[in-house]
């Protein structure tokens, strides 16, 4: 246990939100109700790839915001071979952000471990996602209350992993890099970018598939308890 720190900021799709399931909850969904024919099964495999690449290019701004809401659809669609006409398309990537967050399935033993952390230390979140979004996610899946602040990069205008707003975080919060720790799925983004800052770091390894670094690493959230 590193007795220094005093502030835990969280990253949240895909740390403490299960963005996967509840992502391919909402496909189901929309894909009902706007009558899409194409199998799930088929379609969130491709989906998740291509998503996780645009996000990559969002970091890198590379891509803005509309283009990543529309790319990602529209070539997921083209890699299993269905065609949607391109209003069609505009309409689901509105109707999956307006759905996203009324699902609010969290990854096993994310309430224990908020619950464990919020007596000992200062909790934070610093999200890539949109602000609207992520807002309506820790609403509806009941977190927001154990955090003290909630950075987002549209708030500071750039994304993980640049040390902007690992810094905006931390004056936020009025806190130290010496004495934060980030946890978060994303080497690059998560890890790499609060580890530059000076900040400790544990990577929230949840598909278990990065073993090759030297960072501290967990695959069940619980696991936490073993570090703080």
């Amino acid at each position: 246990m590193n007795k220094q720190i005093k502030h835990v900021f969280f990253d949240l799709d895909h740390t403490l939100w299960d963005f996967d399931k509840n992502s391919g909850l909402t496909f189901e969904k929309i894909f009902k109700l706007n009558k899409v024919e194409v199998s799930l099964n088929d379609f969130l495999p491709v989906y998740e790839a291509i998503n996780l690449n645009y996000w990559k290019l969002y970091r890198e701004e590379k891509v803005t915001k509309s283009a990543l809401r529309y790319g990602r659809l529209k070539d997921a669609f083209d890699g299993v071979g269905v065609e949607v006409e391109d209003g069609v398309i505009n309409h689901l990537s509105d109707a999956y952000i307006d759905n996203l967050s009324s699902f609010n399935h969290l990854f096993d033993g994310a309430f224990e471990i908020l619950d464990y952390l919020k007596d000992k230390y200062q909790l934070h979140i610093i999200t890539n996602g949109f602000e609207e979004a992520q807002e309506k996610k820790m609403i509806s899946s009941n977190i927001k209350k154990y955090f003290n602040t909630v950075t987002n990069s549209e708030m500071v205008g750039v994304k993980k992993p640049n040390p902007k707003i690992f810094n905006f975080a931390l004056d936020l919060a009025k806190a130290n890099a010496n004495e934060s720790l980030m946890i978060g799925d994303s080497l690059e983004a998560d890890i790499e970018g609060a580890h530059n800052i000076g900040m400790d770091t544990i990577h929230f390894d949840y598909k278990d598939a990065e073993q090759n670094h030297a960072y501290k690493r967990i695959t069940n959230l619980k696991m936490l308890t073993n570090h703080l």
